[in-house]
């Protein structure tokens, strides 16, 4: 089916899309704090319904956490192509809300953006893979591919309920390709399907000196400061050379493949990323470009300390406990539970005598990498070339999809990242939005993914040929 075809159909219900996002949007999923569950809930009735609407059929898998929604419509014969597809429904904290120009879950539109909590991560993208899947179930005459769909809720808390529940649910699972829609692009000029993500481990670290917070007057300069503690630890973190400097941290790290790095586009713009982001200090290791630290390297950020009394004004005490939360991204080969285990270890060796330090960890997650020569990268290239009119790059990402790893083998899948969010999406982050043009975007190249896997021929092949000739390379996943 013609690109026009569904451009006419986007056009046409263009108004009640929107609606439909909206209400989506207008839940407050949030998994990491469990007083959301209720809004977890009614995002989980609304959109299996939606799905129902839209043709497919829908079951609920509870977890011990948050619930899974599998959906599918599987009508072609045995022998064609299945493509299941990935999104989750779950959202970031909305933190700092000040910071908001308008209620993160009462969305607007403002210069083309819908503006809200998961506008982009992920409900958007989650949101015209099913707009377009609306469309190609209504418009095509003939379906040659069966298709399934998997949305879970906890990917921003590391997807505990989805990965206890896999391993009893392959045989729905199973596809012959696999595609998370939950990555991004350089810019609207430059579309790029994602080799690679980082894995992710992460700590909370508690450093405790007292029973009580203590008057700073009365007990400055006898009682060792549990904040002045756990910055220094903090900061040892790294050597001069923004080398982690956690003994055995780099165990298990080994060089990437030059048979895959090859195809990255490294290209990083300095002086466009200090524009966007009003970032002027920079922190790459050294001896690697910034997309190399990124991408093909290991990292550890802190990404929230706290301790005492933070509110307006001062209140002078020397607190009784400081906090830090510590983000881990894991390249692969590296254990999670071994980088987790030498992060733990460095602050209860390295902490004063009579400190008490503890540790809250979570289970972490591998890094995962696919490879452009598989059906399902050349199809989405192909797809991404057709609609965007430019030639499609490979990039990866220092981001994280915890989940990917295990829904991969679970599914016996070829797996491609793409998306179409960009990085000044805000996401993560207040103001997060999504532009109505990179919505009809991603709803014109999942359609045109649905069309070509199910005419699946020829051309694909052609196209992989002369690209991969062009390369010059092999690629060796030993």
């Amino acid at each position: 089916m013609s690109k026009s075809l569904f451009e006419d159909w986007y056009q046409k219900h263009q108004e009640e899309i929107l609606n439909d996002f909206f209400a989506f949007l207008r839940f407050p999923s949030i998994s990491t704090n469990k007083k959301y569950a209720q809004g977890i809930r009614k995002t989980v009735d609304w959109l299996s319904a939606y799905m129902k609407k839209i043709g497919l059929t829908v079951d609920i898998w509870e977890t011990s956490h948050f619930p899974v929604i599998f959906g599918s419509y599987l009508k072609a014969d045995s022998n064609r192509p299945t493509l299941l597809i990935y999104h989750h429904y779950d959202v970031q904290p909305v933190d700092p809300i000040d910071l908001w120009d308008n209620d993160p879950f009462d969305p607007i539109l403002k210069n083309n953006c819908v503006y809200a909590r998961g506008a982009s991560d992920n409900k958007g993208q989650c949101f015209y893979s099913l707009t377009a899947l609306k469309a190609y179930l209504e418009l095509s005459k003939q379906i040659d591919i069966n298709i399934k769909i998997i949305i879970e809720g906890e990917e921003e808390s590391n997807s505990k309920g989805l990965k206890e529940i896999l391993n009893t649910k392959t045989k729905e699972l199973k596809a012959d390709y696999l595609v998370i829609v939950d990555s991004g692009i350089p810019s609207l000029a430059s579309p790029a399907i994602t080799l690679g993500m980082r894995g992710i481990a992460t700590i909370e670290v508690t450093c405790k000196n007292s029973f009580v917070d203590l008057h700073s007057g009365s007990h400055g300069g006898i009682a060792l400061n549990p904040n002045r503690v756990l910055a220094k630890l903090l900061a040892n973190m790294w050597d001069s050379s923004g080398r982690v400097a956690i003994p055995h941290f780099y165990d298990e790290v080994q060089p990437a493949l030059k048979s895959w790095t090859s195809f990255l586009d490294m290209t990083f713009d300095q002086n466009r990323y200090t524009k966007e982001f009003g970032v002027h200090a920079f922190a790459h290791e050294e001896g690697y470009s910034f997309l190399e630290s990124n991408w093909l390297r290991p990292t550890v950020e802190i990404t929230g300390m706290w301790g005492g009394y933070i509110e307006a004004g001062f209140k002078t005490v020397i607190p009784s406990v400081a906090h830090a939360k510590i983000s881990c991204r894991l390249v692969p080969k590296q254990d999670p539970q071994k980088v987790v285990q030498s992060i733990v270890e460095y602050f209860k060796k390295q902490a004063p005598p009579g400190i008490n330090i503890s540790c809250k960890t979570e289970e972490g997650y591998g890094a995962f990498c696919c490879f452009p020569d598989s059906v399902i990268a050349k199809t989405v290239v192909l797809a991404y070339q057709e609609i965007f009119k430019n030639p499609c790059k490979y990039i990866a990402c220092g981001g994280s999809v915890p989940i990917i790893p295990d829904l991969t083998t679970a599914s016996s899948a070829e797996t491609i990242i793409m998306g179409v969010s960009l990085s000044t999406n805000n996401i993560h982050a207040p103001n997060e939005h999504f532009s109505l043009e990179c919505f009809k975007l991603g709803f014109l190249v999942m359609t045109n993914i649905f069309t070509r896997l199910s005419e699946q021929g020829d051309k694909e092949k052609d196209f992989w040929s002369k690209e991969k000739q062009s390369k010059g390379v092999s690629l060796d996943r030993t």
